[in-house]
Formats: C-alpha cells, structure tokens, sequence
C-alpha cells in the first residue's frame, strides 16, 4: 500500500524516505491525481483537526476515497472522550505504573510521535499507547491519586502543538517509522492488502511458518498481497483492507484490541471481535448450547454458592474449566470431593464462575473446522500419551502432543459435521473450530473455539493447498462486498 504523508507546510518536514510521499494537505485535497489514486495509506500530520479544519477534511476525504487515514476520523472524535481512556488494557495499566513510578509530581504529560518519546525510558509506554491508539502525534495526559497513575485523557495533537525544540525529534522519528523494509510492489493482478497477525515465537501458535507462507500464497492467487505482521505493528493495521490474525486471541490481549481496531475502520477481520468474545468464554457457550439445544456433556456453572451441587448434577470425576481457557490449558480433572476442594479455589481467583462438565473420557476428539456455516476441514485429534486431553504441559519442558489424523468430510460421521455447523453457527459467519466427542453412542460438543489450528501437514492433510485457498476466497469475497458497499466513512 502507498503511503502518503500529508502536512501543511512540506518543508517543516525535510524528511526522504523511499516508497513514501510527502504531500502537502492543498495538494492532497484539491489535485485529481490524488482522488484517483488506489490504495493509499495516508498519514495526516495537519496543522489543526478541528471539525472542518483542513486535518479534519484530509482525513475524511481519505476514508471518501477508500485510502486508510491515520488518524481517522473516528480516532479524532473519539479521543478527546474520557471514555476511551476507560478502555486500555491491563497490560498498559502496568505500563503506566512501571514507566511513571520515579516521577515526583503528580501530573505528567506524555508526547508521542510515531510511538516513541524524548526521553527513553517511556518508549516502551509510548509505543503500547501508539500501538492502542494510531495517530503520528499523540499526548496523553496522567495523573497520581493514592499512589496510582492513571490515564485521564489522550488525544492526536496537530503540528500546531508541536514544540520547535521537539520537532527535529518528530522528523527524526517519523523517518524511522517510514524506513521499514519495502514490501513487495503490488502486481497487476493484485488488488487488496492483507496482514496476517503471526508470532514466530509463539509458544503455540495457531499456525506453523509453513501454513503461514501457504496462506500468503494463496492470498496472491486471490488477488490478495499478504504481509505477515507482529503486535508491534498494531499502529499500522489499518494501513490495510483485511486482517488475518493467526495467534491465540484472548479478550484482555492484544489479539483482541487489534481485531476490534481493525473492525472500527472497516477492514475485514478473521476472527473478528465478536467471535473472540464469544468463543473466549465457555460459560457463554454453556448457556448458548443449552438454551438452543445443542448436546454437551452434562453442564453445570458453578458459583462459589453452588459448588455443593457439582457431583449431584455432572458426577465425579468431573472436568473443571476455566471460562477463558484454551486448548488444553485452564482445563483440570477432580477425581474427588478432596480434588474440589483444592482445585476451585483457585479458579475463583480469576473468575467468579467455572464451568464443571462431565467426565467423558474418548480416545479422541473429533475437529470439525467451520467458515461461514460451512464445514471446511475434519481431524481426529487424539489424546496426548498417557494423558486425557489433546497437549500434555509439562511445566517448564515442551509440551507433548496427540496425533492430529485429517479426514475426508465423506468419511465423518453426518451426526458429528451437522452438530459442529449448528454450534459454530450460534457463534457467527466465522472460522471456528469446533470439539466434540462420541460416547456411548451419543455425540456432544465440548467448545467451539475461534482461531483453528491450520498446521501444514495436519490440518490441511486431505485438501492440502485448496484448504488455504477457501479461506482466501472468503476474505476476498468480503472485500469485493465491501467496495460495492462503499467503506465505512467513521462520523
């Protein structure tokens, strides 16, 4: 995607960085060649952003236009609310604490440009708040009540606001955001631009860097130029039409924070917000299936009232859940009353409700992979060696694993792919995968989960490449819908 920068006054701003234009906010406005132009990340460094100020109007002609502004007009808008301030995450809330802990007075301001700031040791709150809330230039504003830092208000500051001793520090750093590694140049054939959401050091990552390079692939035959981003890139998603995120999502996480900003500018998003929420919280999914008939192991949510009535209503031995548990991890098994009384405590720390389900030991777990109501993909998933469930943790070693068998969807029981495409249903027109078991003749659903695995080799075993190239033909599918439809232009 081109990238533009558009300021009042170009030569305030004697910075040269290849692949990016520097244009001024006139120009941008008024010259043909500019409304003409396709796919343009446009990085709005205006003088004032006031509403009908020329900021505000370089911002929304740009979203008029379908190029991706930063800020938008949404983040102009929005930022100047205390609510938002509301919104950042634990992860920030230490930030905070951490980065402003020395400080001797009770009321700091903080400046951002392009998420760093003068002095070094708030870079990594700098970048984190960057990353939360994109703007070029931000300042955020805290104060220390009782010994607790608190962010009061953040907001985009036009160049106006801009101190002259700052602004060789601002040029500075807006060359080293520019001066990325190029990504490669759009071919003919190709139309949008998609970030993948990937970390190469995840510890258990939804995908392998082999899937990772089928899935870029497959987006080019669709037309699509993928680029494979990290979390620190947050600041830059909206530089793209769609994104793709292949990490572990959670609803406190970054994941999370990254698909609900790509969302609020219109961009396509696998797994959207929604579907992270609704599939992050098993006590939603409990109350869900049972309200819609959905067959589970016999369910019980538990509250620190009712924890007498586990082995009358689910039996014992019995599985206890933690409502935000994935993939094997905040999943224990109580043998015993005396195992209760252990184990709940300490999964009440984190919630106030658990999920008791119960035991329904198989040889494996049925993985029925759903997108937009469709079954896409079928494996067994067998038990880790000597384990009862899928991943074995063995605290600080690796993890063992079952065998993942791919199975053609002719061979999976009609019962089975019916019951997952209703579950997964419920949850959305998303990527789900979906658990169940048969046992004693009868099939259940013990979680549709958001993010499925797609491991080269194991997932895609029977469809091998087609499996990639379905989930692309969706994304571009949305992407074709949403430019008949026009982009969402933020008021």
């Amino acid at each position: 995607m081109r990238a533009l920068v558009v300021v009042e006054n170009p030569s305030r701003w004697p910075f040269d960085v290849e692949g990016v234009e520097l244009v001024s906010a006139r120009a941008y406005l008024t010259e043909d060649r500019y409304s003409a132009l396709r796919g343009a990340a446009v990085f709005n460094i205006c003088r004032r952003y006031g509403y009908q100020s020329v900021g505000y109007y370089v911002s929304l002609l740009a979203q008029a236009r379908g190029h991706r502004p930063i800020p938008s007009v949404t983040t102009l808008q929005s930022l100047g609310s205390s609510s938002v301030v509301r919104l950042v995450s634990d992860d920030i809330e230490s930030l905070i604490q951490k980065s402003l802990a020395p400080l001797l007075s009770d009321e700091f301001t903080l400046s951002i440009y392009f998420g760093k700031n003068l002095a070094r040791r708030h870079d990594a709150l700098a970048r984190a708040l960057f990353n939360e809330f994109p703007a070029p230039l931000l300042r955020a504003r805290f104060v220390r009540e009782r010994g607790e830092w608190s962010l009061v208000g953040i907001r985009p500051i036009p160049t106006s606001e801009l101190p002259d001793e700052h602004r060789p520090f601002a040029v500075e750093q807006a060359t080293r955001f520019f001066r990325r590694p190029a990504a490669p140049a759009r071919s003919e054939n190709t139309r949008y631009d998609l970030a993948i959401l990937w970390r190469e050091n995840d510890p258990s990552p939804p995908s392998d860097a082999r899937a990772i390079r089928k899935f870029v692939k497959a987006a080019q035959a669709q037309g699509i130029r993928a680029d494979v981003i990290e979390p620190d890139d947050a600041a830059r998603v909206a530089e793209y039409d769609a994104l793709f995120i292949r990490e572990t999502t959670a609803v406190e996480h970054h994941t999370y924070r990254m698909a609900r900003r790509a969302e609020w500018e219109g961009m396509v998003v696998i797994d959207d917000p929604e579907s992270i929420i609704r599939c992050s919280n098993k006590v939603y999914q409990a109350e869900l299936f049972r309200r819609h008939r959905i067959p589970t192991p016999a369910t019980l949510v538990v509250h620190e009232g009712n924890t007498g009535d586990i082995e009358k209503c689910v039996g014992l031995p019995c599985v206890l859940k933690r409502p935000d548990g994935t993939f094997s991890r905040g999943v224990v098994k109580a043998e015993d009353r005396a195992d209760l009384l252990r184990i709940l405590p300490e999964l009440f720390k984190e919630s106030e409700l658990v999920i008791a389900q119960a035991w329904t030991p198989s040889s494996f777990d049925w993985r029925i992979g759903v997108l937009e109501g469709r079954s896409l993909f079928a494996c067994r998933y067998h038990m880790a060696p000597g384990h009862w469930q899928i991943v074995r943790a063995r605290g600080g070693r690796q993890n063992r694993y079952g065998k993942v068998e791919a199975v053609p969807m002719a061979e999976v029981p009609e019962e089975v792919v019916d019951i997952a495409v209703r579950a997964a249903t419920l949850i959305g027109p998303g990527f789900y995968g979906v658990d169940l078991k048969q046992v004693n003749g009868r099939c259940v659903v013990t979680e549709v989960n958001d993010n499925p695995n797609v491991d080269a080799g194991q997932e895609d075993a029977v469809l091998k490449d087609e499996l990639y190239l379905e989930i692309m033909r969706v994304i571009r599918r949305r992407l074709d819908e949403r430019g008949s439809q026009g982009r969402k232009i933020s008021r």
